[in-house]
């Protein structure tokens, strides 16, 4: 009983809220800014999805968890690249109903990339 119990929990934390994917252009393939491959927890610091939310895990919170045009159009990692340009929804079509005329995502909307970039130098996180 208590290794099931052990083992659902460490499922749960490992997974974080992927249910939040879905909801935004590209969820499940975000370029990770360290490296190859993609990053897990879009909206936190940390690639794994725990711990502190970024700029675009706190917007996309503070908007109820809803892509809508505002969220698309905001530049939350302060990168000079919109959310949607970021996650492939560069003139803000896509909807969670209609995931049409999207392309791939180029960039991360909540960590500024290219990490160490000029664009970037004010940027605090470290791969």
């Amino acid at each position: 009983m208590w290794n099931v119990l052990t083992l659902s929990l460490l499922v749960v934390a490992t997974l974080g809220y992927p249910n939040y994917k879905p909801l935004i252009p590209n969820g499940f393939s975000v370029p990770n800014p360290c490296g190859n491959g993609f990053w897990r927890g879009v909206g936190h610091l940390a690639e794994g999805g725990t711990g502190p939310l970024n700029p675009f895990g706190a917007d996309f919170a503070a908007n109820g968890h809803v892509w809508d045009r505002a969220l698309c159009m905001g530049d939350s990692d302060g990168d000079g690249k919109t959310n949607g340009e970021e996650l492939g929804d560069a003139h803000c079509h896509w909807t969670v109903d209609n995931p049409k005329h999207l392309s791939s995502a180029s960039g991360h909307p909540g960590i500024c990339d290219p990490i160490g970039s000029a664009a970037c130098a004010g940027s605090v996180f470290k791969c």
